[in-house]
């Protein structure tokens, strides 16, 4: 039985999940790196200090 559906965004948020992991090995807590998986995660642009 097929549905015609793919799991492909699916994955790819659990990629991203995964490197934000390997980044976060020096945070003191979990928060922080639960923090730092919906900032990724949300898609959320935000701009440098000082650039336009």
């Amino acid at each position: 039985m097929e549905s015609g559906l793919s799991n492909a965004r699916v994955e790819a948020i659990n990629n991203k999940i995964k490197l934000t992991v390997r980044m976060a090995y020096s945070f003191r807590s979990l928060d922080n790196l639960f923090a730092m998986v919906m900032l990724i995660c949300s898609g959320l642009q935000m701009p440098l200090p000082g650039r336009a």
